[in-house]
């Protein structure tokens, strides 16, 4: 198998980069899909009436989406929720993907570590 970005043969490129709302290959457990879900309603009704207002890429609710999926509902909820907070007046801008792992300081009885990786 080739691993080089140029390979002739399409089998043996490696695949594109992600779509939009991955959930990858994290285990779905029940806090994981009920907020996965909720993202995914939102993106479905409020998100069009809010317009595309997100100084981020990937947009705010993108974010969430992957952070829960990959850190599960209270880690990846915390993390999205002072991404939003970030998102505000006054607030930062630019490329801000999830973390691949968790930091060591961040643990579930001090959500206020989520604030910045």
């Amino acid at each position: 198998m080739c691993n080089a970005p140029d390979c002739g043969h399409p089998e043996q490129r490696p695949k594109a980069g992600r779509s939009r709302n991955w959930s990858g290959p994290f285990p779905k457990t029940p806090g994981r899909l009920l907020g996965m879900g909720f993202i995914r309603l939102y993106q479905l009704t409020l998100s069009g009436f809010i317009g595309n207002s997100c100084r981020h890429i990937p947009t705010c609710s993108e974010f969430g989406y992957e952070a829960i999926a990959r850190h599960g509902l209270w880690p990846g909820g915390w993390m999205t929720v002072f991404r939003v907070a970030r998102c505000g007046p006054g607030g930062t801008g630019g490329l801000d993907p999830v973390p691949e792992e968790l930091g060591r300081r961040q643990r579930w009885w001090a959500p206020w570590r989520y604030w910045k990786r």
